[in-house]
């Protein structure tokens, strides 16, 4: 069977532009952006995923190299890269709580090596690890799937771009760096906070008492059996975190 060149052509135009903005989500989004899944599997998922949507719609054949095209290539990776960085805003809120937890229990030297964010604390590298579960156990991997094929429909190729309004509750949605990692991490610090003050009382009635040798111990025993009894209210907090951000990538591709 002979294929014309044009006709080949215009069949890599159409499916560039699905490719772009499902590429592009892969290498920002959780679980996608791991480095467990190597270059060629996120490759492989993007060819697969394009060509089950690719009959799905009718797709504009625009030239990439032409002005119009270059502004649609980058209409497309940021629709996919805003769409992960949503949820990457969750794993930061993460992070913030389990060095905010490391601190003040005491760890905040224990640290290991996470290749995707670098020196993470210990309790922080298992709090992402929680997450991580609580995530695939949700199903916010195909929910976020779903969202970034059903994007199509409400932002069609070559006819919507990403407007100020929609950058605007991207950066307004970052606040919940500070906020999540605070809510998260709230029950172990005021809990400890209670314990320091209850150390701070000791010292002052005797002072004969070593608050160091004695305090360390105390607030790392402590902090382990409040954050063992604080792990449903934390796990149900990540779990509400990534529920408003599954809710706030929707938005943003403008699906109901």
């Amino acid at each position: 069977m002979n294929i014309p060149a044009s006709e080949l052509v215009e069949r890599f135009y159409t499916l560039l532009w699905p490719m772009l903005r499902i590429s592009a989500l892969l290498i920002a989004a959780p679980v996608f952006s791991l480095q467990a899944l190597s270059l060629r599997i996120r490759i492989l998922l993007a060819l697969t995923l394009t060509w089950l949507v690719y009959p799905l719609h009718d797709w504009p054949t625009i030239d990439p190299v032409s002005p119009e095209g270059l502004l649609e290539i980058f209409n497309q990776l940021s629709i996919g890269l805003v769409m992960g960085l949503v949820l990457q805003v969750v794993t930061a809120a993460i992070l913030m709580a389990g060095q905010s937890i490391s601190n003040a229990v005491g760890l905040s030297m224990a640290t290991m090596i996470d290749p995707n964010v670098g020196n993470v604390p210990v309790i922080g590298q298992f709090l992402i690890v929680m997450s991580t579960l609580i995530f695939i156990g949700l199903g916010g991997h195909a929910m976020l799937l779903g969202m970034v094929i059903d994007s199509f429909n409400s932002m069609p190729i070559g006819k919507v771009l990403m407007g100020q309004a929609a950058w605007g509750q991207m950066v307004a949605w970052s606040s919940m760096i500070f906020l999540g990692g605070l809510l998260t991490a709230l029950p172990v610090m005021v809990t400890l906070v209670f314990i320091n003050i209850g150390l701070g009382v000791a010292t002052r009635a005797a002072p004969s008492l070593n608050v160091f040798s004695l305090g360390l111990p105390a607030l790392m025993a402590a902090g382990y059996v409040i954050m063992i009894m604080s792990l449903p209210i934390i796990g149900a907090r990540i779990q509400w975190m990534w529920l408003q951000a599954l809710l706030q990538t929707r938005s943003l591709v403008g699906l109901p």
